[in-house]
C-alpha cells in the first residue's frame, strides 16, 4: 500500500483571482501518473487540523534528474486557504497517485474535453498526453466558468488544442450560459465512433452533458469531483450510486467513470 511521502514545494502563483498554480518536487515514481489520477496532500506543521485534500494531477514532468508535478486548484475553504500561502521550499506529505484515470484514446479523429471550472486540470494533463502519443486526433475543447475572472488554464490549453471554445454564465467572455449548452449545439458534429468525450466538472454541468448524451451513440467519460478524507477506499466517504455496481468510491473505483454508468439523479456530490 501506498504511503505518504515529502514533497518539496518548487513554486506556486496565483494566476486569477483565488485560483493558484502550485508545483512540487517530487520523487521520480510520480512520472508513472495518468491523466484522470489524483493526489492526496496535506500541510506539514499546521497549526490547525488540517485533513487531507484530493487535487487532480494538472501535469508531472521532468527537468533533469528532478521530477515535478503540479496542482491546479482553487481556494473555496481554510484547507486551501493554508495550502495556497506555502512558499518555495516548504514541506508538504503527498500520497499518489491515486485512483483510476482515464481510458486513453485510440483510433479516433477527434478528442473533446469539456471542463468547467478547474475542472480543466485533469483534462489539460489529457491533452498534452493526447498530444505527445496520440494517433494525431483533432483535439477539441469546451471550458466553461462563472464568469470572465473565474476561467482558468487558457493559456496552456490554447497552445495545445485546435479549437477552444469558452462560456461564461454571466456572458462576460464567449457564450452567455453553460458550457453544456455550448457544447449542445455543435454535438451533432461529434456522434459516432470517431470521436471520445472526456469531461470534468460541477456535478450539475456532469448532469446536463449526461442529459445530452444519454441517448447518443459516443464514449463519454467523466472525471468526478468530490469530496475525500482517506483516498484509498477505506474511509467510504466518496461513494457514489452507479447502475450496475451499486455503491461504489470514487477514490478507488474512479474517479474516472463511463458517463453512463454514473445515477446523476441520485448523485448530489
Amino acid at each position: 500500500m501506498k504511503s505518504y511521502i515529502s514533497a518539496t514545494v518548487f513554486s506556486q502563483r496565483e494566476t486569477v483571482g483565488g485560483h493558484f498554480l502550485i508545483v512540487l518536487k517530487v520523487p521520480s515514481s510520480f512520472k508513472e501518473s495518468l491523466p484522470g489520477q489524483f493526489v492526496m496532500v496535506r500541510v506539514k506543521s499546521c497549526n490547525h487540523p488540517f485533513l487531507s485534500r484530493p487535487f487532480s494531477i494538472y501535469s508531472v514532468y521532468s527537468h533533469g534528474k528532478n521530477t515535478f508535478l503540479e496542482i491546479l486548484y482553487k481556494v473555496v475553504g481554510k484547507g486551501t486557504e493554508v495550502f495556497s500561502r506555502l512558499r518555495e521550499g516548504d514541506i508538504l506529505n503527498i500520497l499518489g497517485p491515486l485512483g483510476k484515470g482515464f481510458d486513453l484514446p485510440s483510433e479516433c479523429d477527434k478528442i473533446v474535453l469539456i471542463a468547467g471550472g478547474v475542472g480543466i486540470a485533469p483534462l489539460s494533463f489529457l491533452a498534452e498526453y493526447c498530444e505527445k502519443d496520440s494517433n494525431h486526433a483533432e483535439i477539441i475543447c469546451y471550458m466553461g466558468a462563472g464568469n470572465l475572472e473565474a476561467l482558468v488554464g487558457m493559456d496552456r490549453i490554447n497552445g495545445i488544442c485546435s479549437v477552444v471554445k469558452i462560456s461564461t454564465d454571466d456572458g462576460s467572455w464567449g457564450h452567455p450560459g453553460s458550457v453544456t449548452e455550448l457544447f449542445g449545439r455543435d454535438m451533432e458534429l461529434y456522434l459516432g465512433n470517431d470521436s471520445r468525450i472526456y469531461s470534468c466538472g460541477p456535478n450539475p454541468m456532469l448532469r446536463s452533458l449526461h442529459q445530452l448524451l444519454r441517448d447518443q451513440h459516443v464514449a463519454c467519460q467523466v472525471s468526478l469531483e468530490e469530496r475525500m478524507a482517506c483516498g484509498i477506499g477505506a474511509c467510504l466517504g466518496c461513494v457514489v450510486k452507479t447502475k450496475s455496481d451499486g455503491l461504489v468510491r470514487v477514490c478507488k473505483e474512479g474517479p474516472v467513470f463511463d458517463i453512463n454508468s454514473i445515477e446523476f439523479s441520485d448523485h448530489n456530490g
